[in-house]
């Protein structure tokens, strides 16, 4: 049998995605004593695109994964160049194998019990200050240790709040979902549902128009006078924008939704020239049940909810959180502990999208790795002063080149059919 080449990539994605081999040296002796010039807590594509960007320039640096993904739940992913339309598992299975090609990076999975900062007493200067990352690493006590590393990056992610609704936590992903760019079109021109309070409900509206016309939105008893008020005053103009788009709302308290038919199977492997498209429609279909009257069915629906840090092991070391409780940076994607970048979902740029968590990775790699030469070369020219003063010598140090961070991320980035190619410098 001769398969047409546009269809391998696809069919990989289904036969591998499911069980992702894992070549890396798990066992906690593999780590133990070692120093590292980073270790990278998350395994997700910012995590990943962080240790690429260090190992194109032989940094000695540990991945760090949990195994936890906050797109986990989704079909498919979208919108990300190269790989639309290919699972979650099956993109970062891609991304292990060729960063595996590197020899100064290793990955592992565990979980990051806590991060100290190194002592603010040490003197840089002939110390190099090390943080301690204390890992468990078969999530008992017994298999916790301490790793010791010159930087700290960041990648831990979000986590959605899900209503306790039945059916919501239940369906997400698959039909229900937050951003219409990762899963909007395989619903396109079905009948469509917005489940959120009535303050979300201009923004959503506006972000499915293009693709939506038959509308309703389940607002669960927040259509009050009060919040109309706030509205108005919040967003002029959003009572137009639904009766100029004949959009319902439903104000009733919804206490179920269920599920009538699985969208999944159209683009689940089972087609050869539906699983090599980028995108095919999904035809779920769900019942929304409420405390009172009758049901009303949907195709879809695009969900507003609320997140939290995945993991709290930066704000537990004194990284500073902001507005919803994202990690501060700056534009160097360093936090406000020298040393620590935080990057993807968690810091508060509030750009959550794959392409975009890949670029913060790339970026902070570079920021760190010439954050690291520098105190390298001011180190050794230390030294080097320390010792010429001791034997009398009255030479003098020539301070080295300043680092261009535009003409490091032309090294580190890679070619444009790089998996985690992140674009040009200035973004």
């Amino acid at each position: 049998m001769k398969l047409s080449p546009s269809l391998i990539p696809a069919l990989i994605s289904t036969a591998w995605a499911a069980a992702i081999p894992d070549t890396s040296d798990t066992s906690v002796a593999a780590f133990e004593d070692n120093h590292y010039d980073a270790v990278v807590v998350g395994g997700g594509p910012s995590g990943l695109a962080a240790l690429s960007g260090l190992a194109r320039v032989r940094r000695k640096v540990l991945l760090i994964d949990s195994g936890v993904y906050r797109n986990a739940p989704t079909r498919h992913m979208h919108d990300v160049l190269g790989f639309d339309g290919v699972t979650p598992a099956y993109f970062r299975w891609a991304a292990r194998k060729q960063i595996e090609f590197y020899d100064t990076i290793q990955m592992t999975n565990g979980t990051v019990v806590s991060i100290t900062a190194p002592d603010a007493t040490i003197n840089s200067n002939t110390t190099t200050p090390y943080f301690t990352v204390t890992t468990a690493f078969d999530g008992g006590s017994d298999a916790t240790r301490n790793i010791s590393a010159r930087r700290i990056i960041l990648g831990t992610g979000l986590r959605d709040l899900l209503s306790d609704t039945p059916g919501i936590r239940q369906n997400f992903g698959e039909g229900l979902y937050w951003c219409p760019w990762c899963d909007g079109h395989e619903h396109a021109d079905q009948p469509f549902g917005v489940i959120g309070p009535l303050s979300s409900v201009p923004s959503n509206v506006r972000e499915v128009s293009t693709l939506n016309k038959d509308i309703i939105v389940f607002v669960n008893g927040t259509d009050t006078e009060d919040n109309r008020k706030a509205l108005d005053t919040a967003s002029p103009g959003w009572q137009s924008l639904l009766q100029y788009r004949n959009i319902t709302i439903e104000n009733r308290t919804i206490s179920a939704v269920v599920r009538l038919r699985d969208g999944s199977t159209a683009n689940n492997g089972t087609n050869a020239t539906a699983a090599a498209l980028p995108s095919v429609e999904e035809y779920d279909l769900f019942r929304v049940d409420f405390e009172e009257g009758p049901s009303i069915e949907r195709a879809a629906f695009i969900l507003s909810i609320a997140n939290e840090q995945a993991s709290w092991v930066g704000r537990d070391m004194g990284v500073a959180l902001y507005g919803e409780g994202r990690m501060y940076t700056d534009s160097n994607l360093l936090t406000n502990i020298k040393g620590v970048y935080a990057i993807g979902d968690a810091n508060l740029d509030n750009s959550t999208n794959v392409p975009h968590a890949m670029y913060t990775g790339k970026r902070a790699a570079v920021n760190c790795h010439l954050d690291l030469a520098k105190e390298e070369a001011s180190k050794d020219i230390y030294i080097e002063q320390l010792n010429s003063s001791s034997s009398g010598s009255t030479k003098r140090s020539v301070p080295p080149t300043p680092l261009d961070p535009r003409a490091l991320w032309n090294v580190v980035n890679g070619d444009l059919d790089d998996v985690l190619f992140a674009g040009e410098y200035d973004q």
